[in-house]
């Protein structure tokens, strides 16, 4: 039996209407984004066979072409939609950070970080500015790295921050393979990036580390 057959108030898109986006299941979800199943499997089967073989969420966002196509009826264009998705959502959050009065809230700021880094098997260095007003002016990623390390130069910081007349920024990078707690040589960074910042009369407000789901703030744990 297809979706199509199904009673017309059971159906996920016709809920989604009538109840709302939260009142479906992941595979529901997933199901109305695929459209239509393989043979054999109706399209909210294939949502939940997807969801079984990533185990979570993020897992199936940040799966590469090779590991989305793995799946029968995932191919190139499906994996496409999704990062076109992934993409609007990160950059609506975005929007809403620009917005004068959310970065007081470091949540809206934390679940930017974790749509910015989700999927990422590698560690990058990105940096927030903000105006005088804390407004955000600009993110840019400014360093790239392996899987455990990243080099991070503070005279760029510096530079950047500078070109974009900057009076406070953000620091946020990743963790791929490990938890959100800070290193010993992240702390280390942070130290010497304060300092050089300092002499040009720019303030770190924060810096995040992001694992997966997890951020950790320097400045929630007196770490500045």
């Amino acid at each position: 039996m297809t979706i199509n057959q199904w009673p017309k108030h059971q159906r996920p898109r016709e809920r989604l209407i009538r109840d709302g986006a939260g009142a479906l299941s992941d595979a529901e979800l997933l199901a109305i984004f695929l459209r239509v199943g393989v043979r054999g499997i109706d399209a909210v089967q294939l949502g939940q066979h997807a969801m079984q073989h990533f185990g979570s969420l993020q897992r199936l966002f940040g799966a590469t072409l090779l590991e989305f196509s793995a799946i029968n009826g995932m191919g190139p264009a499906k994996f496409a939609q999704l990062q076109a998705v992934m993409e609007l959502a990160r950059r609506a959050m975005l929007e809403e950070l620009r917005h004068p009065t959310t970065l007081g809230s470091p949540q809206a700021v934390k679940q930017y970080l974790r749509l910015l880094f989700n999927g990422r098997t590698f560690e990058s260095f990105y940096v927030l500015f903000l105006d005088v007003k804390n407004r955000l002016v600009d993110v840019k990623e400014l360093f790239r790295g392996t899987l455990t390390h990243t080099s991070v130069y503070p005279r760029e910081v510096v530079k950047e921050a500078l070109a974009r007349n900057a009076a406070s920024i953000m620091l946020a990078h990743n963790h791929p393979s490990g938890t959100e707690d800070p290193s010993e040589a992240d702390l280390r960074l942070t130290r010497s990036l304060v300092q050089a910042l300092a002499l040009v009369d720019i303030r770190i407000l924060d810096h995040f580390v992001v694992a997966g789901q997890h951020v950790h703030s320097f400045a929630e744990h007196g770490q500045l």
